[in-house]
């Protein structure tokens, strides 16, 4: 049982590389004390490595897939960490558990999905966050209607291929939808690889 389960931790490459900047962006915005939900959690190694380093941070990860919530379950018996919690199955585009949190988070989700997710996720993040709570995206945006890096538009035309309903997001669109549902934009964080942080809070 043992070495099933350890079969069962999924390992991303792109999780090692952005886990420490995505944490030290979520240390500047979130008081040392939060309630966290994160959405689509994937592997569960940026709810382990959040988790590992903020004690006082209740660590809520979700993923509508099996195979992903089994990942996490696993990394959560390797660590044994207490403030890291069960995962939940949960699609963003579905019912939402009936809590309130102080952070929602989203790591590289709006780009690999359609435009309905994003919509759903600020909607959804608007109802369960506490006042003055914050959303955190992390992915590649567009400015202004375009790409930041060449790199960016190639991968666009990527996703776009793979699925047309997919492709990088314009940042101000995203905006516009989250202010609709009384989200402020709060910051945008440049972060490595062509990528940013996105935080925006409930008025």
């Amino acid at each position: 049982m043992t070495n099933e389960r350890h079969n069962r931790r999924l390992k991303s490459p792109a999780a090692a590389r952005n886990r420490q900047p995505i944490l030290d962006v979520l240390r500047q915005v979130l008081p040392e004390r939060a309630r966290i939900l994160e959405v689509a959690s994937g592997s569960g190694e940026h709810a382990v490595h959040c988790a590992a380093a903020m004690p006082g941070w209740e660590w809520q990860p979700s993923d509508p897939a099996p195979q992903a919530r089994a990942s996490i379950a696993a990394w959560r018996a390797h660590t044994g960490l207490a403030n890291l919690c069960e995962p939940l199955a949960l699609d963003v585009t579905g019912v939402w558990p009936a809590v309130d949190v102080d952070a929602v988070v989203a790591i590289n989700l709006l780009h690999v999905s359609p435009w309905e997710v994003t919509e759903a996720l600020v909607a959804a993040a608007a109802e369960r966050l506490r006042p003055g709570g914050l959303l955190y995206l992390y992915g590649p945006f567009k400015r202004g209607g375009r790409h930041t890096a060449p790199s960016n538009a190639a991968f666009d035309v990527d996703l776009r291929a793979r699925d047309p309903r997919w492709g990088v997001r314009d940042l101000e669109a995203v905006t516009a939808q989250a202010e609709r549902h009384g989200l402020a934009l709060e910051r945008v964080v440049t972060m490595p690889a062509n990528n940013v942080s996105v935080v925006f809070s409930r008025q």
